[in-house]
C-alpha cells in the first residue's frame, strides 16, 4: 500500500542485506517512523511492545527474528532458543507459532553453516506468501461488498463496520478485513467504513483511520459502543473483522469487543464476516472459548492515553483515578454460531468444520 504516494510493506530487509526494517506502529498516527531490527532481542521486543502487531505481521517478524538469531549463532541450541524466546512474546496469535514451527522444520535439517542464508530466504518467503494470500482474501471479500452494493439505492454507499486494525499494517501488505474494502474501493464501488476506536490501544482510531485516510477511503471513527446503535438504525450493511486465531470449528478470537459487535449484528440481521489467512487457523483446537489463551496486557493501556496536543507535543495522561485497579484483556472469542462466513484466500465458507475443510480438504486427515 502507499503512504503519500510511496509504496511500503510493513517489514522488509534493509539495504545492508541482513538487518530488518519495520514501521514502528507505536508512533502512529502522529508520526511515521521506521525502526531497525538487528538481533533476536530487538525482534522479540518489537513483537512484545507492539511496534509490530496483527497476527500475520507477528508471524513474519518472528521469521526474521530467527534469521537474525542464526546470523549470530547458527547452532541447534541457538535455533531452539530463538524459537522459545519469540514464542513467549504474544500467546494469542497462532501465526506466531505457525511461523516458528515452519522455520524450525526448514532449518533444523540443514548444516549450521547453511542456516543463516536459508533463514533469510524462508523469512522472505513467509512475507511474500502473506501478500499473495491477503490479496486473494481481498478479491473474495470484495464480492460480498459488491453484492451489498446491488441492494443499495443508486448513489448510496455500502456501509461496512470493522473493529481494531486488520489492514495492511497488521499484515505484510493489503491486510485481511480491510483488503476487501481496498479492492472494492479500487473497483469504484461507493462505500463508507465505520471505524471502531478499539480501546484500550485505539488501533481503530489510530491505525485503521490512518490507513483509510491515506488511501482516500471514506470513513468515520466511532466509539466502541456505538456499533449496536448503528445496526439498529440500518446504518451498517455488513461487518468485516479480522482474527488472531480461528478454531477448526469456526470460532474466532479477535481484539476485545469483537464478540459484542457479533452479538449486535446477530440481533439486527447484519451479516458478520471474518477475514483470515489460512495460517491463522488452529486445526488442533475445537472450542475457542475454553481453549484459546487470552492475553492480559499492562493495565496502563487502560488507565493512560497518549495523544498529540494542540501545539504538537506527544503527551501521555492518566484518565482513571489514582488507586483504581484496571484489567486489560486483549482479546475475546466470538462463537462460530454468530459468524456469517469466513473469508479466506481460497474463498468464503460457513464458520464450521465442514465449511473450512471444504476449502482446505488436505486437512481432513489431521483435522
Amino acid at each position: 500500500m502507499k503512504i503519500d504516494g510511496v509504496a511500503y510493506r510493513t517489514i522488509w530487509l534493509a539495504g545492508d542485506g541482513w538487518s530488518v526494517e519495520i514501521i514502528d506502529q507505536t508512533k502512529a498516527p502522529h508520526d511515521f517512523a521506521l525502526a531497525r531490527l538487528t538481533s533476536l532481542e530487538e525482534a522479540a521486543h518489537a513483537i512484545r511492545a507492539m511496534l509490530v502487531r496483527g497476527a500475520p505481521l507477528i508471524g513474519a517478524t518472528a521469521a526474521y527474528g530467527v534469521a537474525l538469531a542464526l546470523r549470530a549463532d547458527p547452532s541447534d541450541a541457538a535455533l531452539e532458543q530463538a524459537c522459545a524466546v519469540l514464542l513467549a512474546t504474544r500467546p494469542t496469535a497462532v501465526n506466531l507459532r505457525w511461523a516458528l514451527e515452519r522455520m524450525r522444520r526448514h532449518l533444523s535439517a540443514l548444516p549450521p553453516a547453511e542456516r543463516a542464508a536459508a533463514a533469510y530466504a524462508e523469512a522472505a518467503a513467509v512475507a511474500d506468501e502473506d501478500v499473495v494470500i491477503n490479496r486473494a482474501i481481498g478479491e473474495h471479500g470484495a464480492a460480498l461488498i459488491r453484492q451489498a452494493a446491488l441492494r443499495k439505492k443508486p448513489g448510496e454507499p455500502v456501509n461496512v463496520l470493522t473493529h481494531c486494525n486488520a489492514g495492511w499494517l497488521a499484515t505484510v501488505d493489503w491486510g485481511t478485513a480491510l483488503a476487501p474494502i481496498y479492492v472494492a474501493f479500487e473497483e469504484g464501488i461507493k462505500l463508507h467504513v465505520w471505524v471502531d476506536e478499539t480501546r484500550p490501544r485505539n488501533q481503530g482510531a489510530s491505525l485503521t483511520a490512518w490507513e483509510l485516510n491515506h488511501h482516500g477511503v471514506p470513513h468515520t471513527v466511532v466509539v466502541d459502543n456505538v456499533g449496536g446503535h448503528l445496526m439498529q438504525h440500518g446504518m451498517v450493511d455488513l461487518c468485516i473483522v479480522g482474527t488472531d486465531r480461528t478454531t477448526a470449528t469456526g470460532d474466532v478470537c479477535n481484539k476485545i469487543g469483537t464478540y459484542l459487535k457479533a452479538l449486535a449484528a446477530h440481533d439486527n440481521g447484519v451479516p458478520f464476516y471474518v477475514a483470515l489467512p489460512s495460517p491463522t487457523i488452529d486445526w488442533g483446537m475445537a472450542d475457542g472459548v475454553k481453549e484459546i489463551p487470552i492475553e492480559e496486557r499492562d493495565p496502563r493501556e487502560v488507565t493512560e492515553l497518549t495523544g498529540i496536543t494542540a501545539d504538537g507535543r506527544i503527551e501521555t495522561i492518566r484518565v482513571t483515578p489514582a488507586g483504581s485497579p484496571a484489567a486489560n484483556y486483549g482479546f475475546d472469542v466470538t462463537p462460530a454460531r454468530l459468524v456469517t462466513g469466513l473469508v479466506t484466500e481460497r474463498g468464503v465458507c460457513p464458520a464450521t468444520r465442514d465449511g473450512l475443510l471444504g476449502l482446505f480438504p488436505e486437512r481432513r486427515a489431521v483435522a
